[in-house]
């Protein structure tokens, strides 16, 4: 493990054990009665995590501040912190999963046979995704259903709770791969129709482009319009969120087209302005289950990676 300041390494250390800890406790109470518990700890972090709530609020500012009051704006900005340790919750107990008929206990799934006329073509299928309510339950819901995705994601700042999510991520045959890294391996796997699930709503270090999301130019990382384009693999997007009912509802929305014209760079941004839309959509419709203290907007044009 590398050096780091004795703060961060206390910090880093009791998150840990506090995670391994609600892991442990997940299944110990019935899931409405551990939603509530975890919906307040989220209550807890809106008021004890200054850092993340500011963030959070001036996200949604710039994205609400014309149509909203600011009351409203901070009433949004609690909710989804509630939503945020629901939907954290539930990804916790679903590390006990062990078959399909347990998360379908929790899980609805909404037109699927987008995803299967999708694969039915046998070159490959991209989920596209975002960070949207308990976005790793679909993994496991996808592992269950013996699809064995490649999961694409930043690795975490701590290698134990890296460890962690990988080790989740892989339980039941996915393939958890580091953002930006083996991307060879991933031709082959759609070469193969296989499929890849990729998070794109991230402004981070990889080869990106500026599109428009949520009304302002944000930087966006391009691999799945890249392995698209390359392998002729169709493009799915697969959302999911938690309804007032206390179900997780699954959504497979039909396959996006893909540009290929000849013109490569403007290909590359078209396309992955058309997965954009599909993310910005639904956050547009669930608003409280995005994750609002990303910094979705922390690099300017000219400063992205090429």
């Amino acid at each position: 493990m590398s050096q780091r300041p004795l703060g961060k390494e206390i910090k880093y250390t009791t998150l840990y054990w506090f995670v391994k800890f609600l892991i442990f406790a997940s299944n110990k109470l019935p899931r409405g009665w551990w939603l509530a518990f975890c919906g307040f700890l989220g209550k807890l972090a809106y008021a004890f995590s200054p850092r993340n709530r500011n963030l959070a609020l001036v996200h949604l500012g710039l994205v609400y501040g014309r149509e909203k009051s600011r009351k409203e704006i901070h009433e949004l900005c609690k909710n989804f912190f509630v939503m945020l340790g629901k939907n954290a919750g539930d990804v916790l107990r679903s590390t006990t999963m062990r078959s399909l008929e347990d998360i379908l206990k929790v899980v609805e799934v909404h037109h699927y046979e987008n995803f299967e006329r999708a694969y039915a073509k046998g070159k490959g299928v991209i989920f596209i995704t975002g960070h949207i309510g308990a976005f790793d339950m679909m993994v496991t819901y996808m592992s269950l259903r013996g699809l064995k995705p490649y999961v694409i994601g930043a690795p975490l700042k701590d290698e134990r709770l890296n460890d962690l999510m990988f080790a989740h991520r892989n339980a039941f045959g996915a393939v958890a791969v580091e953002r930006g890294k083996e991307m060879v391996r991933l031709f082959k796997a759609l070469k193969l129709g296989g499929s890849v699930a990729m998070l794109i709503d991230v402004d981070t270090r990889v080869k990106s482009r500026f599109v428009e999301f949520l009304g302002m130019p944000a930087a966006t990382p391009v691999g799945a319009s890249i392995l698209a384009m390359k392998t002729g693999a169709s493009v799915v997007p697969m959302f999911i969120h938690l309804r007032e009912d206390g179900r997780q509802q699954i959504d497979v929305f039909p396959e996006v087209p893909v540009k290929t014209d000849g013109d490569e760079e403007a290909d590359l941004v078209e396309n992955t302005q058309r997965f954009t839309r599909m993310i910005e959509s639904y956050i547009r419709q669930h608003p409280t289950q995005w994750t609002w203290m990303h910094e979705r907007w922390k690099t300017k044009q000219g400063e992205e990676e090429r």
